[in-house]
């Protein structure tokens, strides 16, 4: 279930302040600016203010860190802006209390933290190795300890603990995975990123008992997902 409080508490007392612009202040005016763009969800908010997103990209880039914009972190990836992360953690959560979620695309772990802040149990997979090591290390460090992490191919899934209550892609194909489809628990919900780069919509799609309903969210603009594994 969506917990809200509990593992945002225990991960609050792991992390230091931080100084400038690492400091709690400047999480703060970060999220002060997502709730005036639409992100309503109390506990969301909290785990964005939570999770020191200084700490998910290089040194180099911890002073950019509190702006609203995606940052690279090497290997071809980014780190998503925040207001899509809130957005689609927001609508992932939604009139729904998943207790169990699948993450395609760990990347930096930053996606993966503040789902770990509200959610009871986050498998999450990486295809490039060094990124699900670094990953791993790191949300293991700042005190994290309901992830499964695996090196593998997101197109695959994870079907080991499937069905999942939710499943979020942080990277986007150009069709929707059928075997993700699969993997969703009746009542479920995917969230994905769906398309061409330069014309890729945000779609939540709803397993019901007769079938599957997607609606379109927002234009955004994610790394493609790419099978296999390197």
């Amino acid at each position: 279930m969506v917990t809200g409080t509990k593992p945002i508490r225990a991960l609050s007392r792991r992390i230091s302040k931080g100084v400038g612009m690492t400091s709690v202040r400047t999480r703060q005016r970060l999220v002060d600016r997502l709730a005036t763009e639409g992100i309503h969800r109390h506990e969301v908010l909290q785990a964005m203010n939570t999770v020191p997103r200084h700490l998910f990209v290089d040194e180099a880039l911890a002073s950019r860190a509190y702006e609203d914009i995606a940052l690279p972190i090497g290997y071809g990836q980014t780190i998503s802006q925040p207001f899509v992360v809130a957005l689609m953690t927001q609508a992932l959560l939604d009139d729904l209390d998943p207790a169990r979620v699948l993450e395609i695309g760990t990347g930096c772990g930053y996606q993966t933290a503040i789902l770990a802040c509200l959610i009871d149990e986050v498998f999450t997979i990486e295809r490039i190795q060094e990124l699900y090591q670094q990953s791993r290390n790191r949300l293991f460090d700042i005190g994290l300890r309901n992830i499964k992490f695996r090196h593998g191919d997101g197109f695959l899934g994870w079907d080991e603990y499937a069905p999942y209550d939710a499943i979020l892609a942080a990277a986007a194909p150009n069709q929707i995975p059928q075997t993700l489809l699969d993997q969703l628990a009746v009542g479920g919900r995917l969230i994905l990123p769906v398309g061409e780069r330069s014309q890729q919509k945000l779609i939540k799609i709803e397993r019901t008992a007769e079938g599957y309903e997607q609606h379109e969210l927002e234009s955004v603009r994610f790394v493609p997902l790419i099978e296999g594994t390197s």
